[in-house]
């Protein structure tokens, strides 16, 4: 092997690896995610799984950190509360959580959050021209898939819906994850206008 290859293997290598600046923001993320869940909610349908901010910051992590360290943050967040520290919304927490209504939305945070920080950063990569409409179809791809399709299917299991009715409840969650996306988007791009490095340079 080159010296030319050997040295782009090891700082390809480098790049991947986890500084401590990457723990520092996986750790600050996860708590502002922590932080969102403390606004109160607004619950919805006979089951009441509340309409919260935790959407903003999960879909925000995923957007700034990428798909590796935004899984990795919200994934925090989330056993943080499953081991008992009360960061879900309205101050719940515990295994109990999972068999509830709103089991499928916390178990879609991290994939969401990965899936939205990978297609971030192949829209970085690739694109120059409108990056904030693709950063927002990329937030809204996920939110629709992994959290509203993993919600619909908690609803079904945990809260004794058919489809029909879980797909109807989850409706009342769209208009505000579609601003809730909307301003992830905006706060993201802000944040790589003023840190370029955050993201970028593990893409390039």
């Amino acid at each position: 092997m080159s010296q030319t290859t050997s040295a782009s293997v090891e700082r390809n290598s480098s790049r991947k690896r986890w500084t401590a600046t990457d723990l520092g923001l996986i750790a600050v993320f996860a708590a502002l995610v922590a932080a969102s869940a403390i606004v109160p909610g607004i619950p919805v349908g006979a089951l009441g799984v509340p309409i919260t901010l935790v959407t903003l910051t999960v879909m925000l992590s995923g957007l700034v950190l990428g798909p590796g360290r935004g899984f990795a943050a919200v994934g925090l967040y989330v056993l943080l509360g499953l081991a008992g520290l009360p960061i879900f919304s309205g101050g719940r927490s515990g295994l109990g959580i999972l068999a509830t209504a709103s089991a499928g939305y916390i178990i879609a945070f991290p994939l969401a959050a990965a899936a939205t920080g990978y297609l971030a950063a192949l829209i970085i990569r690739k694109t120059v021209r409108n990056r904030s409409l693709l950063l927002f179809a990329a937030a809204m791809a996920s939110s629709i898939v992994l959290i509203h399709g993993l919600g619909v299917l908690g609803m079904m299991v945990n809260g004794k819906l058919d489809f029909t009715k879980a797909f109807i409840a989850d409706l009342a969650f769209y208009p505000g994850d579609i601003l809730k996306n909307v301003l992830a988007v905006i706060i993201a791009v802000a944040i790589h206008k003023a840190f370029p490095d955050v993201l970028v340079r593990r893409v390039k």
